[in-house]
């Protein structure tokens, strides 16, 4: 099982428009055959940051999600609205 983590910054005037493009990636990215969940999270103190939490079968499951049309649209979509490149940390489950 691999847990992928993403962090995304935005403009803070691009909260609201950033909290629809994570919340329609979430929803097609757990349609995904390899995902096991896919959560969103919303900084109360900071609206204009999120978290992503991912769980997929395995890697090729994760390597397979980042290729799909629904994240590319995302990424086109969030691009300009972007503080800072998004950090993604992937880790494997040892226990």
């Amino acid at each position: 099982m691999v847990h992928v983590m993403a962090r995304v910054i935005l403009k803070p005037e691009a909260a609201q428009a950033g909290r629809d493009i994570m919340v329609r990636l979430a929803a097609a990215s757990r349609l995904e055959a390899g995902c096991l969940s896919y959560e969103v999270f919303q900084r109360p103190d900071a609206p204009h940051v999120f978290q992503t939490v991912e769980r997929w079968r395995d890697q090729a499951a994760a390597d397979a999600h980042m290729s799909t049309a629904h994240v590319g649209e995302a990424i086109a979509a969030a691009g300009p609205l972007f503080a800072a490149p998004p950090e993604i940390l992937a880790y494997t489950q040892i226990s």
